[in-house]
């Protein structure tokens, strides 16, 4: 959440911002409430004072009735004080946990993902010399996908994942786990972008697949709640992407600005609702309910936190570019951004059998919006201050296969292999 600090000196800003990215937040009550809550807590604390003061009084001997009955009075009217601080300062959280994060300046104005910026296109759309087929069709007919039977078990949505297309999504996962956490790599890749960046390596990890209703809350990525899934009973639920459970995991800490930045590659079998989309891409391995994706997570000073965005966004396109798909990048605008993001950048990768781009990857820039609620620290010199966090898509493995499958087919509706994943699957060519 933002600082209520800057709040209060950019109220206008704040309430502009809000305005730009869709979001209902009327801050001049929240200032009205931070202002009651902040003359509530006074006179709690000077109540307080006041009655230890009585209290040292009293001891060792008989009272005073003055003082007994001051004593008195003071544990009503702290008792109704109190009670009355505890209903502003609930009311003050829970719309200051409202105020979206300051989009960054170079963020166009826009409120749907309509209005995005197209700031790049990279390769050729295959051209073939037969009507190209789409991937469910494909996996379909090579025994690579089973929807109806995973209806059966588990309803609409789900897929049996089978055969060389497992092996495929074993083969990109290894891919990227070996580029990512090859520190030359990440060198060549910031070289490449022209950033002067840590070329600390990430850390694989496999992560928790639920997470507490505390820290999904603190990361703000609990809501839309209808589309997660809940444990019956237990405040928990199954994370919707893995950046949800690597940027709370440091929740409470401080850094040690030396530490910093710390990079993770997390691998998680991800759930989503896709509330409203029913009757959408019901076809193959778009808008799943279950779905496995890599995810990058990083914690960094506020003077990197940039680059390392950029940084972020150097890494998608060369995993990218590594596959020869082609795709575009775009700007994300203000109202498509999302409620916690500064920036945002999303690419879509092109798709001959839906003869059009279609998203495979986004990169978010939260700043220290997520961090204030997660208390995520680090210790630079002899201060204490917020870190700030980035996530990006590495690859969602269901939808990088989409664009595999459907750019690389033949005639024979058999897939050619990308290069740089041969070795990790038999040296084969095609599957």
């Amino acid at each position: 959440m933002l600082d209520i600090r800057y709040i209060r000196e950019n109220a206008e800003r704040v309430q502009e911002a809000a305005k730009q990215k869709g979001n209902d937040v009327d801050i001049q009550k929240l200032l009205g409430l931070d202002s009651s809550r902040r003359e509530l807590q006074q006179r709690v604390d000077e109540l307080r004072t006041r009655r230890n003061e009585i209290a040292a009084k009293m001891k060792g001997g008989r009272p005073e009735q003055a003082l007994v009955d001051e004593g008195k009075q003071l544990k009503v009217e702290l008792a109704e004080r109190e009670e009355h601080l505890r209903t502003v300062s609930d009311e003050y959280l829970a719309l200051l946990k409202k105020v979206p994060n300051m989009p960054a300046h170079d963020v166009p104005l826009g409120l749907s993902e309509d209005e995005n910026v197209v700031t790049k296109t990279v390769g050729d759309i295959p051209n073939f010399d037969f009507t190209p087929r789409n991937h469910a069709e494909i996996a379909e007919l090579r025994g690579w996908l089973d929807k109806e039977r995973a209806a059966k078990v588990a309803g609409s949505r789900f897929a049996y994942v089978m055969g060389d297309l497992v092996k495929l999504q074993l083969a990109i996962e290894r891919f990227v786990i070996d580029t990512l956490s090859d520190e030359a790599k990440i060198a060549e890749i910031a070289h490449g972008a022209g950033l002067d960046v840590s070329t600390k390596p990430f850390v694989p990890v496999l992560p928790p697949l639920m997470i507490k209703t505390e820290a999904y809350d603190q990361m703000d990525r609990l809501e839309p709640q209808d589309d997660r899934y809940k444990i019956e009973g237990e405040e928990l639920w199954l994370q919707g992407s893995a950046e949800h459970v690597l940027g709370s995991m440091h929740a409470g800490e401080i850094f040690e600005e030396q530490d910093l930045p710390v990079r993770y590659l997390g691998f998680a079998t991800s759930f989503r609702k896709e509330a409203g989309t029913y009757g959408k891409d019901m076809e193959g391995l778009i808008r799943m309910h279950q779905f496995d994706k890599l995810e990058m997570e990083s914690f960094t000073t506020a003077t990197t936190s940039y680059d390392e965005h950029l940084l972020f966004i150097a890494i998608q396109e060369y995993l990218l570019n590594a596959l020869q798909l082609p795709y575009h990048v775009l700007l994300k605008v203000t109202g498509d951004i999302g409620k916690p993001d500064a920036r945002g950048v999303d690419m879509e990768v092109w798709l001959p059998g839906q003869n059009k781009y279609r998203e495979t990857h986004t990169a978010d820039y939260m700043t220290d919006y997520q961090a204030r609620r997660l208390n995520t620290r680090v210790r630079r010199g002899d201060s204490v201050e917020l870190v700030h966090t980035n996530d990006a898509t590495a690859f969602a493995l269901g939808r990088i296969m989409v664009g595999i499958i459907e750019n690389n087919q033949t005639h024979d509706c058999q897939v050619k292999i990308p290069a740089v994943l041969r070795p990790y699957m038999g040296g084969r060519v095609l599957m």
